[in-house]
């Protein structure tokens, strides 16, 4: 995370090793690559967790390679498709079914086979201009990885009840939704995302205390880029409309997902580590 403190950082280094140290000897055992599930809500730090993982496994001999759910947004213009046949506020990426999850599941099958002759790469989402970087820009995998380390914000979430679906959680979903569309779609399609879920080898989740701290992290992030003049970086506004998107299933995560998790790591208000639980 962009301005972490000596303290911060400290605390993501020996994060990592602990967590490394967790899974260490199946990793060393698997004759593929292990794929390592890290699910954390909007400002918690898995992305700064997740190098700091890679950087470490590295120094032990794991060749190992991270990659971002965000990543995979569809482009802008998909987006605009989805937005015509389905419903408006699929504009805006975030939510399952605006992520190309077959082309994640292609790549994770093509990487044990990665060489110098056949690299492997991966797409690289610009959020500036809310939209993919062009090929010739994505990274390559030229080697097979030991581990793999996937990473994002609904990693591992199942599909809420129909039942759950009945009342809008906010003011977007009441005047934008007001008939359940998006909301019963979004929900719809995050059952094409479990077979990937299920590929996970196991799965680590960086609990917030609450659905009010994961909206002021995430907008004190957004305050850094606009401070550095970021390109298309939200104002308030812009950013309360944003993650008003991702409320509903980011509730459900906070709720669910820790009984799901191998590991689960909590978090105070000030994002330092209170707990890990390993089940």
């Amino acid at each position: 995370m962009a301005g972490m403190s000596p303290d911060a950082s400290t605390q993501n280094s020996t994060l990592a090793g602990h967590l490394l140290d967790q899974f260490a000897g199946r990793i060393a055992r698997s004759r593929r690559p292990y794929l390592l599930g890290l699910s954390g809500l909007q400002g918690s730090g898995k992305s700064t967790l997740a190098r700091e993982m890679k950087a470490q496994a590295e120094a032990r001999g794991w060749p190992t390679e991270v990659l971002s759910l965000d990543d995979f947004y569809y482009s802008r213009s998909e987006r605009e498709v989805l937005a015509h046949q389905v419903h408006p506020l699929l504009r805006t990426r975030g939510v399952p079914g605006t992520h190309e999850i077959e082309l994640l599941l292609s790549l994770l099958a093509a990487m044990p086979q990665a060489s110098d002759k056949l690299p492997v790469s991966h797409p690289r989402f610009d959020k500036g201009r809310d939209t993919r970087m062009p090929p010739s820009k994505w990274p390559n995998v030229a080697r097979p990885p030991k581990l793999v380390i996937l990473e994002g914000w609904a990693i591992g979430l199942r599909p809420q009840t129909l039942a759950a679906l009945d009342e809008p959680v906010n003011a977007l979903e009441r005047d934008e939704d007001p008939d359940g569309v998006w909301r019963h779609w979004v929900n719809k399609q995050l059952r094409a995302y479990q077979p990937l879920w299920r590929k996970l080898d196991a799965l680590i989740v960086l609990q917030a205390p609450n659905w009010e701290i994961v909206r002021k992290w995430r907008s004190e992030q957004e305050e850094e880029l606009l401070a550095r003049h970021a390109p298309l970086a939200m104002d308030a506004e812009t950013m309360v409309r944003f993650l008003a998107h991702f409320e509903r299933l980011s509730r459900h995560a906070l709720a669910t997902l820790p009984d799901l998790a191998d590991t689960t790591v909590e978090y105070d208000d000030n994002r330092h580590v209170i707990a890990l639980n390993h089940s």
